[in-house]
């Protein structure tokens, strides 16, 4: 479990990026964090993998202080891939990418053949070891960053906006991914984005804004509140939209039934 206690963070004395957070994220569960671009969502994920220190409050993996003298043990649990792909690929090509992790903790040669070939595959990317990164579209970048995560068998993974610069496609891809990820491997994932199609598909959802939670729950609950979302920026999905156009048509809201109907076609996944 990660536990989060009053978390302050400030880039300068006057500006405040999160003020006060408290928050639990429970093992195995699927946490979608949303918040438009100065929400704090991307200051949130780099505290949480020590890239920041928190000015006030702490950060506990499994009791366990995130701090200069843990950080090596939490890190350990957790990885990130972030938003950009080309920012975040340190090898000449797929295969020396993916064991770049396990080459630092002086893993087995052997074994780093055997984990880089397993994750590689699960990733659908085994094909590519060979491949340099200009060759590779952005999804397959993004995958590769998670089988790097995978073979380290870190327990937590977290998605900065890694979908946000990804055609239709390798959004797909990312997204069919952490669904077998989490169903899977059992692993606890955690997504940084303002796309609410993807938010939609996880076990709970909390909303920021200007640094503080604005809203928490499940999808279905959190999606009712149109305002927060609205006062957020951010975008409705298309299939919400139209239950909202329904609503919103004095004939067609008294039809119940067809409420219903666009209600559960929003919620499939």
């Amino acid at each position: 479990m990660i536990e989060i206690k009053n978390l302050w963070y400030s880039y300068t004395e006057k500006d405040k990026a999160l003020n006060g957070i408290n928050l639990e994220i429970k093992d195995e569960e699927w946490l979608a964090i949303l918040g438009h671009n100065g929400s704090g969502k991307s200051t949130l994920s780099k505290l949480l993998v020590g890239l920041l220190e928190p000015k006030e409050g702490e950060i506990l993996y499994d009791g366990v202080k995130l701090e200069e003298k843990t950080l090596s043990e939490v890190r350990k649990k957790v990885g990130i891939v972030f938003q950009n792909p080309d920012n975040q690929f340190v090898g000449v090509n797929v295969k020396y990418d993916v064991a770049f992790g396990l080459e630092n903790r002086n893993t087995p040669r052997d074994l780093m053949h055997e984990l880089v070939a397993k994750w590689t595959k699960e990733v659908g990317m085994f094909d590519y070891l060979e491949r340099e990164p200009n060759t590779l579209s952005g999804g397959q970048k993004q995958r590769v960053a998670i089988a790097g995560i995978l073979a380290l068998n870190q327990d937590i993974i977290i998605l900065d906006e890694a979908t946000s610069m990804l055609d239709p496609d390798g959004v797909k891809e990312i997204t069919d991914l952490i669904i077998s990820l989490k169903k899977n491997y059992h692993k606890t994932i955690i997504t940084i984005t303002h796309d609410l199609d993807l938010a939609k598909l996880a076990d709970r959802v909390i909303v920021l804004k200007e640094g503080q939670i604005i809203a928490s729950g499940n999808p279905e609950e959190v999606f009712k509140q149109r305002e927060v979302l609205k006062s957020s920026n951010l975008d409705m999905p298309f299939r919400m939209r139209i239950y909202d156009e329904v609503l919103n048509d004095p004939v067609l809201r008294e039809n119940k039934k067809l409420g219903e109907v666009l209600w559960q076609y929003h919620l499939e996944k």
